[in-house]
């Protein structure tokens, strides 16, 4: 088994104080404390009650600061195997009983699913996915109006989405460019 190289906290609610270890595995790179701090700043009134999606789970950490801020839902959606394995580990020890599908994201998407009202969208950077996955998301019915999508890329790149996600706040935090987006229904 890979040595866990370190690990993150869980910022805020009842899970606050919580460790999740971060496995070592190519492209892994947890969001970090401070982005994730922010990032649920910007979220506090929509988190209670939403449906989560997080893919491209690695860690969890996304996820699992949901479920402790008051998500209903979370669906955690991770391909390696070895971090699925960690991940319902994790899920396990701090008593959560949310999901793990081991597949890929875009296998995942193409599966009958009720809309989401949150979705975590921070695939590994060498692969540049964002778009492919905005566009299913967008064109298979996965968002409900209104919905927020959280997009996590490099720094000096910011990918092509669908019109008709509004940026609402972004920051920038060493080589990361984090990004909270609002799906409005498209016109027409």
């Amino acid at each position: 088994m890979s040595r866990a190289p370190g690990r993150v906290r869980i910022i805020a609610g009842r899970l606050r104080g919580s460790r999740i270890d971060v496995p070592d595995r190519p492209g892994l790179r947890p969001t970090s404390d401070r982005v994730r701090e922010t990032l649920f700043n910007w979220l506090a009134p929509v988190i209670e009650g939403a449906r989560v999606l997080d893919l491209f789970a690695g860690s969890g950490a996304l996820g699992i600061e949901a479920l402790s801020r008051g998500a209903a839902e979370v669906d955690f959606v991770e391909s390696d195997r070895a971090l699925a394995e960690a991940l319902r580990a994790t899920l396990a020890r701090l008593h959560q009983s949310a999901e793990v599908k081991q597949l890929p994201a875009e296998t995942f998407l193409l599966g009958p699913h009720a809309p989401y009202s949150l979705v975590f969208l921070d695939p590994p950077f060498a692969v540049e996915l964002w778009t492919g996955v905005a566009e299913r998301l967008e064109q298979g019915g996965l968002l409900v109006d209104g919905a927020r999508v959280y997009v996590e890329s490099p720094r000096r790149m910011a990918p092509a989405l669908p019109a008709n996600w509004q940026l609402l706040r972004e920051l920038q935090a060493g080589e990361v460019r984090a990004a909270l987006y609002r799906r409005v229904a498209p016109v027409g």
